[in-house]
C-alpha cells in the first residue's frame, strides 16, 4: 500500500496561502481514504445524542441542570466530546502511528515547514469538529433541543475554534511523549477518560470539591462555554472558561516544542 506524504514545497504556487491549502488538503484526503474511520468518527457521537434522546427525550425542562433540559445538556456536552476525540485523541495516536512508520521523518526532510504542517492538522481538526458539532446539532433539534440562538453563533464559533486548538495542542504533546503507535490509545485513553467524567460530560457532577478542581482543568470550562452558547440568547464571551483553555493550549504547545519528534524512538 502506499502511503501518502506531502510533496516538496518548492513548486509555484505552493508558497504562503497555496502551501496550506495544499497541506489541508493533503490531511482531508488522508482522512477520507480511510472511510472505516471517518464514518465512526462521525456516527458515534450521533449515537450516543440518539441514545440519550431517548433516555431523556421526556423529562421536564428543570429537572437536570440549572434550568437546562437533560438533552440540552447533552448535545453540548457531546458535542464538546466529539472536538476531544477529534482534536485531541485521535490526533496524539495518528502521529504516534505516523513517527513509528517513518512518515513524520519523511514529512521533515522535506521543504515543508513544521508550522504549516502543524497548522494543516489544526484546520483539518476544525474542519472534521465543525461537521461533528453539525450533526450533533440537528440530532437534538430532531428531539426537540432548540438551535443556538443566532446572537450565539459568534460565541459558539470562538468556543469551538479556541477549543480545538487547546486540544490540538494538548493532542500534540500527548503524542510527544509516547514512545510507540501500540501504546498510543492507551495513554490517550488513560489522560481522557477519567477527566471527561470528573468535568461532568456524561453527568452533572455535584460535589464542590471535583467542580473547584474540574474547573481547573480543560473539559470542564470547555462544556460550560458551549452549553451557555447553546442555551443562553444574549450571553457574551465566557472569558474565564475561555482563559483556562487558552492557559491549557499554551502549556500544551510549550510541551509539544520542546518534546515533540519527528523520527522514532529507540525501543
Amino acid at each position: 500500500m502506499t502511503t501518502l506524504v506531502p510533496r516538496a514545497a518548492g513548486r509555484p504556487g505552493h508558497r504562503g496561502p497555496g502551501l496550506l491549502w495544499h497541506q489541508i488538503r493533503y490531511e482531508q484526503l488522508t482522512f477520507w481514504r480511510n472511510p472505516q474511520s471517518a464514518f465512526f468518527t462521525f456516527v458515534f457521537p450521533v449515537v450516543i445524542i440518539a441514545i440519550f434522546g431517548g433516555l431523556f427525550g421526556g423529562m421536564d425542562e428543570n429537572e437536570f441542570y440549572y434550568g437546562n433540559s437533560a438533552l440540552q445538556y447533552y448535545v453540548s456536552t457531546i458535542a464538546a466530546l466529539s472536538v476531544l476525540g477529534s482534536c485531541y485523541s485521535q490526533l496524539a495516536i495518528v502521529l504516534a502511528s505516523r513517527r513509528q512508520t517513518g512518515i513524520l521523518k519523511r514529512v521533515r526532510a522535506t521543504p515543508l515547514p513544521a508550522s504549516v504542517y502543524f497548522v494543516g492538522l489544526l484546520a483539518h481538526c476544525l474542519v472534521v469538529s465543525f461537521v461533528d458539532v453539525l450533526l450533533i446539532t440537528i440530532v437534538g433539534r430532531l428531539y426537540g433541543v432548540s438551535l443556538p440562538a443566532l446572537s450565539q453563533l459568534p460565541v459558539l464559533t470562538v468556543t469551538l475554534v479556541l477549543g480545538a486548538a487547546a486540544f490540538c495542542a494538548l493532542g500534540v504533546a500527548v503524542a510527544s511523549l509516547i514512545r510507540n503507535a501500540e501504546a498510543a490509545p492507551s495513554v490517550v485513553q488513560f489522560v481522557l477518560f477519567p477527566l471527561v467524567f470528573v468535568s461532568g460530560t456524561y453527568m452533572p457532577i455535584h460535589s464542590g470539591l471535583l467542580n473547584g478542581i474540574a474547573a481547573a482543568l480543560p473539559v470542564q470550562p470547555f462544556n460550560d462555554a458551549l452549553l451557555g452558547a447553546f442555551t443562553t440568547e444574549h450571553a457574551g464571551l465566557p472569558w474565564q472558561d475561555l482563559a483556562v483553555l487558552f492557559l491549557w493550549g499554551a502549556a500544551g504547545a510549550v510541551v509539544a516544542v520542546r518534546r515533540f519528534r519527528w523520527d522514532p524512538r529507540p525501543e
